[in-house]
């Protein structure tokens, strides 16, 4: 494992508790950082907090919520300080179905959670970066955001909108020391995949040329240097780790 310099780093990791967020938590805290997971499960962050020990600490959040993601920011900052980095994990799957017989609940659900949710998380924290005149934001998005899976249309109008959106806020930042950046992974074996049909799984897999799906921490190794110091340039970019899937 490449060695990344994170020590005096203060990050927060949306859905750190668990899955890609998790993994990436503990690279992190291996880096040298403290990490704040955010998560909206008491259970889960009680348990990652005891496996990545004194340097994590958590907030019980509903992104969702632009007051609670608010209110998440300042617990943060009192309990460690301003926060340097920003890895925005947490997001859902949503149901299968076509989109002419999706729920409008369930798509309103999806969208206020997977794009919406990123949206209230990014504002929260950027005006102290800004203030701070440095920090680096990856957003996770999904290939699903680049190239959409059938019956999962809320998930990737949710995930480009999130690809679209660090785009231009990256533009926004680029004149501070701030890099905002995207990576679209493929699909992971994680509790993500519980909300999905088997068929669909196999599908998405049948997509990636790699023939297995990616592991965790393929993505914290791609996301720990992207929130160094040393990204000082590549800014409002995204970038792929959908095994060979992506064709753009």
């Amino acid at each position: 494992m490449n060695e990344i310099d994170l020590k005096g780093r203060i990050a927060v990791v949306t859905g750190g508790a668990q899955g890609i967020g998790f993994a990436i938590a503990r690279r992190l805290v291996a880096s040298g950082a403290r990490v704040s997971l955010w998560d909206n499960n008491a259970a889960v962050l009680a348990d990652a907090k005891l496996a990545l020990g004194d340097a994590a600490s958590t907030v019980e959040v509903n992104i969702a919520s632009y007051d609670a993601v608010e209110a998440a920011v300042v617990a943060t900052e009192q309990a460690l300080g301003g926060i340097d980095i920003l890895v925005h994990s947490a997001g859902i799957a949503g149901k299968n179905a076509p989109l002419d017989e999706y729920e409008l609940d369930e798509w309103r659900r999806v969208i206020d959670i997977d794009l919406n949710g990123a949206f209230y998380v990014n504002r929260a924290i950027l005006p102290g970066m800004k203030a701070r005149n440095y920090g680096r934001i990856v957003n996770i998005a999904s290939i699903a955001g680049k190239e959409g899976n059938p019956n999962a249309a809320a998930y990737a109008a949710a995930k480009a909108g999130v690809i679209g959106m660090t785009k231009a806020v990256g533009k926004e930042c680029a004149k501070y020391d701030i890099a905002i950046n995207a990576i679209t992974p493929a699909t992971a074996k994680t509790r993500i995949l519980d909300e999905l049909k088997p068929e669909f799984i196999d599908y998405m897999l049948s997509r990636i040329p790699r023939g297995r799906f990616l592991e965790v921490e393929e993505a914290a190794s791609m996301v720990a240097w992207l929130v160094s110091k040393e990204n000082s340039f590549t800014t409002a970019s995204v970038f792929d780790l959908s095994g060979g899937r992506a064709t753009y």
